[in-house]
């Protein structure tokens, strides 16, 4: 069973994830959209969009740093496990909750709001389930290894490491025998996550507006040069 959850299905979730998105960006480049319903109600969504989002923003920055910055490192650099403990915990405790109250007020506003629960897709009970799902088991992780609750077990020498080894396409998988519950559950949930990710309007991830630091100037004017009248239509560039 370890050597199938730890071993194999991340290949497989990858494969699913990559596949998904060439297959969207082949076959249905126009449906890759958050299908704003921004038109039905904004108030909500001006609150819980950005909690939602620099919460996820600062838990996906905590989680890189988390998994693949070894424990050598930070020693080197001097960085005491304690410290690094603290920052972990008081950051990813805020980020955490940022995110979850973020996705409750969007969630509260789908089912509240007549106009964006009948825009909601199929796929939205799924990743809304599976979004707080992940999020709260990685807060209940962070709690109970805080806590001392989950005894003496350090993730930077299990789960980052198995974590690590996937790169290598040698996953060391024995090493997510002893990782607490909460850390499993909340593995593969990701896993899920990630895995529905070209199938549902989480695929505008993968559309950032990059192009949009790049444009040209838009100048705007408020009446024609010189005082004279606007004419309809484009003005010739001189």
């Amino acid at each position: 069973m370890d050597l199938m959850l730890w071993g194999v299905l991340p290949y497989v979730v990858l494969v699913l994830l990559v596949g998904g998105l060439v297959r969207r960006g082949r076959h249905d480049r126009f449906g890759i959209t958050t299908h704003s319903s921004q038109l039905h109600e904004a108030r909500l969504l001006r609150i819980g969009s950005p909690l939602f989002h620099f919460g996820m923003v600062l838990v996906v920055l905590g989680h890189v740093v988390g998994l693949l910055v070894p424990r050598a490192l930070t020693d080197a650099i001097g960085v005491r496990d304690h410290t690094y403990h603290l920052i972990a915990v008081s950051t990813g405790s805020v980020a955490g909750v940022a995110a979850v109250a973020g996705i409750g007020v969007l969630v509260y506003r789908r089912l509240s709001v007549p106009g964006v629960r009948r825009a909601t897709l199929r796929s939205d009970p799924l990743m809304y389930t599976l979004l707080l799902g992940a999020m709260l088991l990685g807060l209940t992780a962070t709690v109970l290894n805080s806590a001392g609750a989950a005894g003496d077990y350090n993730y930077r020498e299990g789960v980052s490491v198995w974590f690590r080894s996937l790169f290598t396409l040698r996953p060391d998988y024995g090493l997510m025998a002893d990782a607490p519950l909460a850390f499993k559950l909340h593995i593969l949930l990701g896993f899920a996550l990630i895995a529905l990710v070209p199938y549902c309007r989480l695929i505008h991830m993968v559309t950032a507006p990059v192009q949009y630091l790049f444009r040209p100037y838009v100048v705007y004017r408020r009446r024609a040069p010189g005082g004279q009248p606007a004419r309809r239509g484009w003005e010739r560039a001189s």
